[in-house]
């Protein structure tokens, strides 16, 4: 997703210490998450979820299937 656009988490793909990390974030299924902001290079990429900002590496954002509302 870009700058400006929001959806919801359907899920996290993978397993391991990244997705309890995604999870411990707040970045459970049927979570509303708003992209603010990409970096020059898109890397990384500011998010807004549950009430506060997240700033999130592409790498680990990929990990993040989401559906665009």
């Amino acid at each position: 997703m870009k700058p400006g656009m929001s959806g919801r988490v359907l899920r996290l793909d993978g397993d391991g210490a990244l997705r309890v990390r995604l999870l411990e974030m707040g970045l459970t299924p049927g979570t509303r998450v708003q992209v603010c902001r990409a970096a020059p290079l898109g890397d990384p990429l500011a998010l807004r979820l549950r009430g506060y900002s997240l700033s999130l590496r592409r790498e680990d954002a990929m990990r993040v299937e989401m559906e665009a509302t």
